[in-house]
């Protein structure tokens, strides 16, 4: 019997993540607090990515991908956030906006524009959340109506990422009212199409180089051969995509989580008091205990969810859940206790601590909370399906 960890790279697996790893040292990590101060779309990033290839890393080949797995992908992901959060997302929400297409697109519109989400050439959005319907799916009022040969959308998207800057988005509309969650579509609308407009740009409290857009839609028309998947079949693709990306956001908040370790140790080994390094402390060294535990407990539950998903397994959900759920809730922790490490220095822009604090919780709320995520669990657990 093999006692090789499912969790083991390939050689080649193994080059890639050391490539990014230094890479994030070395380009990423100087970048970082100036993005979060000037809140800007990390351009050199997006161009760095695009050289390496890591754009679609995560898309199969046939597409112009890398073909990784998901183990592999979420690895990458978690050492790019260690030290840039905002560089990070740019692989994350690539992915996570390319999957509908992925998992739901005809032949022609895998074709159409798989191959250029892969190469970085062109941006991705996932336009599902609206101002009134946020955890209730169901409730989302933006309506689609077919119209001759192609379908005409009215209402408006709320929180959506990227949405200023996608050449193309899925958006998720009430194509029969009468049947609530089961009367959604998922469509695709590119920019610049008539009727498509821009609302206003978010100010957030962290993740300022990640814009977030409200969408709006005036008769906005599109051609029939837009609609992604089977009629009212949107709410299947929404549940399966954010199903996918949830894993994306667990390893984002792994890396976010330890880069803030990293950071408290470097100064808690430097800063003196009463004669000697705090680190030298008892009731420091137990503070950082308990941050690593909660740090390897989540990113070994990230592994385990990314290898259910590899494999096709039956756990995937509940396991992508469980990791997102730990993961996040850790972040939000271990920031909290990395910044009082710091003290009064942890509660400055001079540190990135704060920064670090402030972008640990929207990993709460994206690709659903994390009271959702208890629901997704619990529901497994109670009524398992098989």
């Amino acid at each position: 019997m093999s006692l090789e960890s499912p969790y083991a790279l390939t050689d080649a697996e193994q080059a890639i993540l050391e490539l990014v790893t230094r890479v994030a040292r070395e380009k990423l990590e100087p970048n970082a607090e100036a993005i979060d101060r000037e809140e800007r779309f990390p351009e050199e990033s997006l161009r760095l990515f695009k050289e390496l290839g890591l754009m679609g890393c995560h898309l199969p080949e046939e597409y112009g991908g890398g073909g990784l797995r998901s183990l592999v992908f979420c690895r990458i992901l978690e050492e790019v956030a260690r030290k840039c959060a905002n560089s990070a997302n740019i692989l994350s929400q690539q992915d996570f906006a390319a999957t509908p297409i992925l998992l739901a697109g005809t032949p022609q519109q895998k074709q159409k524009y798989l191959p250029a989400l892969a190469q970085g050439e062109k941006l991705a959005a996932f336009a599902l959340t609206e101002p009134n319907a946020g955890s209730d799916v169901s409730s989302i009022e933006t309506r689609a109506e077919l119209r001759g040969d192609g379908y005409v959308i009215n209402g408006s998207k709320q929180f959506i990422t990227w949405g200023n800057m996608a050449h193309v988005m899925t958006v998720f509309c009430k194509t029969d009212p009468s049947r609530g969650h089961k009367g959604i579509s998922a469509i695709l609308v590119e920019r610049g199409t008539p009727g498509l407009s821009l609302g206003r740009l978010e100010k957030k409290l962290g993740m300022g180089g990640s814009p977030t857009a409200q969408i709006i839609f005036e008769d906005c028309r599109v051609p029939e051969e837009n609609l992604l998947g089977e009629l009212h079949g949107g709410f299947t693709i929404a549940m399966n995509c954010l199903e996918r990306g949830r894993v994306g956001v667990a390893a984002m908040a792994v890396g976010l989580a330890q880069g803030a370790i990293d950071a408290a140790a470097r100064y808690a080994r430097e800063r003196r008091q009463f004669g000697k390094s705090i680190a030298e402390f008892q009731a420091i060294q137990f503070i950082f205990a308990d941050m690593a535990t909660a740090v390897e407990a989540s990113r070994q539950l990230l592994y385990c969810a990314c290898h259910e998903a590899d494999r096709g397994g039956p756990n995937a959900n509940r396991l992508s859940a469980m990791a997102k759920l730990l993961a996040s809730d850790s972040a939000m922790e271990v920031t909290t206790n990395a910044v009082q490490v710091l003290g009064g220095y942890g509660y400055l822009k001079d540190f990135p601590l704060e920064r670090m604090f402030r972008e640990a919780k929207v990993m709460q709320i994206v690709e659903g909370t994390n009271q959702i995520q208890r629901l997704i669990i619990g529901r497994e657990v109670l009524f398992p399906r098989n």
